[in-house]
């Protein structure tokens, strides 16, 4: 009586977001299907319709206890939630709060808080160990007591089969300094340290396998003549016009990457971003005395500069290759280079190609001449831009997204359905595409990094991008505090992966093909099924091929 007159539960898709101050009208999710190394979601989502009550225990009763991991939805607030133009595949447009930071549940359990909508985030990861099967799970909700106020049950079967390796190689940027900066650490600490491969792991588990690495301090999302915390990998001695180089840090910190998975190494761009005219900061001890040598007033192809890169860049790549990562390691000149930056981007390539011509130089950007005239080899077009490329048959071709994508595309906003989040990875797979970047990793400035922000009240980098653009996860004390983005980001990689597979069961024209049946157009980056039933049925069906023929 008291779990039908109180406490109403109701078991969802991950692709549902429930608002706390809006009726839940989602449609039910209760069973679902995964594979044998897959990680498989689903909320449950809660009305309690009484006074607040503290110290809810949740339960798991399920033989896949053992790896089920249960988190709180909790909300975040968003001063800004999308720009003024915005398309209409949105939930709302309002300033307010949204559900997105996936909080650990403690020893005291959960706060029933009353006449809301609220979920729990519900993780199945049995990492290849449990035997093909069905399985029942139920989540219940009790008091202190232990008196069983609801529960909801729901039903995975997983199949005798395992998702390949991911071959995407996948980017989304690491700030460093951010993290020294929130958990107030000196950098390169310890502490800081610590923090860094914490990051990077949760990074890893979520399909993450190139971290941005700081050579120097990375020339990104900074004011013009402003600075960001010094996060340099690479120690260095001037003496006059010569330079030595330590590369100690730098060799802990590709050590810690290989051990927690990392596979590629981007190594931060060497000349600022939006036009390639400057230095990135650069410090170095002279007669004894640490001070900056290169910056906002370094002009990027000026004789000063060329000498340093001239010195710096074999002994870069001795240091590569002396570590066995040279098919690894991946380079940046200049971040968004515009069309009327060409000839300033043209001499900054110029000068980095004569040294690292063998290692892929790459970079985001959305004008096909840069890529057509020879000065990008490896281009990184937007998802907006990236259709004349297509055309043209640009081989191993990477994509991102970033603020600038939000009419059409896929992007992952707080305000946008998840299903528009996890579209990303059955794109990628149709188009096979090489890589994907989003430069938000844990991005926890200000627009510009004038001033830290706390991302647990500020999303938006201080009114500067749409909340959801600058960071997926946030800095927990005991470490990252993943968000519900960041999950379905992964969930459409595995999407990816399932679709990977089925190819190598039925070829791929039978794949697309099977994707595309009974759709109005085929699958663009622009034109896509809109419906959050269609990704998850779609899923399903791909898992009952690869089921169905996978034994044969």
């Amino acid at each position: 009586m008291l779990q039908n007159e109180l406490l109403r539960t109701k078991t969802l898709s991950s692709l549902v977001k429930v608002f706390a101050d809006e009726d839940l009208k989602a449609s039910q999710w209760t069973n679902g299907t995964m594979l044998k190394n897959e990680v498989y979601s689903f909320q449950v989502a809660y009305y309690w319709d009484a006074p607040m009550m503290s110290n809810v225990k949740v339960r798991v009763d399920s033989p896949l206890a053992p790896w089920i991991c249960v988190r709180q939805v909790g909300l975040v607030p968003s001063e800004m939630p999308c720009y003024a133009d915005h398309d209409d595949f949105v939930l709302r447009t309002t300033p307010g709060l949204y559900p997105d930071i996936l909080n650990p549940i403690d020893a005291e359990g959960i706060t029933l808080l009353p006449r809301q909508w609220r979920s729990l985030w519900v993780t199945v990861d049995p990492k290849g160990n449990a035997a093909p099967g069905t399985y029942d799970i139920k989540i219940s909700f009790s008091t202190e007591s232990g008196e069983e106020l609801g529960s909801s049950e729901f039903k995975v079967e997983i199949l005798d089969a395992e998702l390949p390796r991911q071959t995407l190689i996948v980017t989304h940027w690491f700030h460093t300094d951010c993290i020294a900066t929130l958990y107030n650490l000196e950098v390169f600490s310890e502490e800081h340290w610590k923090r860094i491969e914490q990051f990077i792991r949760t990074a890893v588990e979520h399909g993450i396998n190139m971290i941005l690495t700081p050579l120097f301090t990375p020339p990104l999302d900074t004011a013009v003549g402003g600075e960001r915390p010094t996060v340099q990998l690479v120690d260095v001695i001037k003496s006059g016009d010569k330079y030595t180089f330590g590369f100690d840090k730098l060799k802990r910190w590709i050590d810690i990457c290989l051990a927690n998975g990392v596979e590629y190494f981007e190594f931060s761009h060497l000349f600022t971003q939006w036009g390639a005219k400057h230095a990135p900061k650069i410090v170095a001890s002279e007669n004894g005395e640490l001070k900056k040598i290169f910056g906002w007033e370094t002009d990027a192809t000026g004789e000063e500069y060329k000498n340093f890169l001239s010195q710096f860049l074999p002994e870069l790549v001795k240091f590569i290759k002396e570590n066995g990562i040279e098919k690894r390691s991946y380079f940046h000149v200049s971040d968004e280079p515009h069309i009327d930056h060409f000839e300033n981007y043209k001499s900054a390539s110029e000068i980095v190609r004569r040294y690292l011509d063998e290692f892929p130089i790459m970079d985001a950007l959305s004008n096909y001449e840069f890529y057509e005239t020879g000065v990008v080899k490896n281009p990184i077009p937007a998802t907006n831009h990236i259709e004349e490329f297509l055309e043209n048959n640009v081989p191993n071709l990477w994509t991102y997204y970033c603020c600038g994508q939000y009419k059409d595309v896929a992007n992952r906003f707080f305000n946008m359905p998840s299903q528009r989040n996890r579209i990303l990875g059955t794109q990628l797979y149709k188009f096979n595409i090489r890589g994907f970047l989003q430069w938000g990793y844990n991005f926890w400035y200000s627009r510009y990094s004038k001033y830290p922000i706390d991302p647990f009240r500020v999303t938006d980098a201080g009114l500067g991008f749409p909340s959801g653009d600058a960071f997926v996860v946030y800095p927990g004390k005991n470490g990252p505090i993943e968000s519900l983005r960041l999950e379905v980001f992964y969930e459409g990689l595995q999407d990816m992966r399932a679709l990977k597979l089925l190819e190598d069961l039925i070829g791929r024209e039978a794949v697309i093909n099977l994707l595309e049946e009974g759709l109005d157009q085929p699958i663009t980056f622009s034109r896509y099924p809109r419906d959050e039933q269609w990704i998850l049925n779609m899923r399903e069906k791909v898992n009952r091929k690869i089921a169905q023929l996978a034994g044969k």
